[in-house]
């Protein structure tokens, strides 16, 4: 059972570590005995950046020595004499002393507390302090420019400036952290991956859900990552509002579309519709299918029982390993828009939109289309 305490320094320093190997939150969970929603709503809250660790200056009065002084307050000794036993200067101890309530209230665990309270004085980052390179960074982000891009960009335009220079990261942090006031929320929108938590660079997106007896792609046959034989395939799902999705494959080296309406994302469903459709291809289109790590492809047997195709799956977080399905993906938006429902097509919709992209010329292809390329493997 999961504990209710209270998340200690302990527990939040293994969460950085472990958030800075690219853990995934689950896995963070297990380590600190929390529920994932807590790991989350912690990092989520410092938009997944480590606080800088405080430190006390070298030169701040210790809780020893004013333990010390406190000693001394109680023996009636002088200012003078507790300041030459501390090798400090009779005005730092007078200070000290009377902004803590005098002589006769000074606590040395009290004064210490409030010490490292009133310290705490954030620093200004370099964005907030020089503002012709705020200016800078902020016109390249408006034109799509990621932080390392604009980063580069300074150290070559700028090189005798040093005022002119920040890192990547500091550009992240002040875009990531709102309380710098730097920049407004929506400049995030700006970034490419437009993600609400600033990662690792180590990290990856978590598993879900293991695959039984799923042959890795590094296991597929050279001659199908060449393309130069027909018959290889690469599928995907596009998903919508709703719950509702379609299957999407593309056949590798011709680029044909086929697009397959499914009624849920549960293997069952997807498999069944998928095997339906792909069992009415020529025996000579009918060779193997690559499919991302999607559990919608459990039951990848059992599609290779109906259709007597052979299933390859991408490695985690990697889609350019189906990079033709990816870029096909991107033109079926034409049609289906993002934030748009699958559920009302009908699978003679689907052939429409399908017949309607392969008859497109593919600039890939020599201009060819899709529909013509096929036609001319089978011939």
């Amino acid at each position: 059972m999961q504990s209710t305490t209270p998340m200690s320094n302990l527990k939040k320093a293994v969460i950085w570590e472990e958030w800075g190997n690219g853990s995934p939150m689950i896995q963070i969970a297990r380590a600190i005995s929390k529920p994932p929603a807590t790991v989350f709503s912690y990092l989520r809250y410092h938009v997944g950046i480590q606080p800088r660790q405080r430190r006390r200056c070298l030169t701040s009065l210790r809780l020893e020595e004013r333990e010390e002084i406190s000693r001394g307050l109680a023996v009636n000794l002088s200012i003078r004499s507790i300041a030459y036993s501390l090798s400090r200067s009779p005005s730092t101890i007078s200070r000290e002393i009377n902004r803590n309530g005098g002589s006769a209230k000074y606590r040395a665990s009290e004064s210490d507390k409030v010490a490292w309270k009133r310290a705490k004085r954030p620093k200004l980052c370099i964005l907030a302090e020089h503002a012709e390179l705020k200016t800078i960074v902020t016109q390249k982000l408006w034109e799509d420019w990621s932080p390392e891009q604009i980063s580069g960009w300074l150290k070559l335009t700028y090189p005798r400036n040093e005022n002119l220079r920040v890192s990547h990261e500091t550009i992240y942090k002040s875009l990531f952290i709102q309380t710098r006031g730097l920049f407004k929320k929506e400049m995030r929108k700006h970034l490419r991956t437009k993600r609400k938590l600033r990662h690792s660079k180590h990290h990856k997106v978590g598993t879900r859900g293991q695959i039984v007896d799923g042959v890795s792609i590094s296991q597929r046959p050279a001659s199908v990552g060449d393309r130069a034989a027909p018959g290889h395939w690469e599928g995907d799902l596009i998903c919508g509002t709703k719950n509702s999705y379609i299957a999407t494959v593309v056949e590798r080296q011709s680029r044909f579309t086929i697009l397959v309406k499914v009624d849920g994302k549960s293997t069952k469903n997807v498999v069944s519709a998928l095997s339906a459709q792909m069992i009415k291809l020529p025996l000579l289109l009918q060779r193997s299918l690559t499919w991302d790590r999607g559990t919608e492809m459990s039951a990848h047997r059992d599609f290779s029982v109906a259709t007597n195709m052979d299933v390859y799956f991408c490695d985690p977080s990697s889609p350019w390993q189906r990079g033709i399905n990816e870029n096909t993906n991107g033109l079926l938006r034409q049609y289906f828009p993002k934030g748009s429902c699958m559920a009302g097509f009908s699978q003679n919709a689907l052939n429409k939109i399908a017949e309607k992209l392969n008859q497109r010329p593919r600039k890939t292809l020599g201009f060819q289309t899709p529909a013509d390329k096929l036609a001319s493997v089978l011939q």
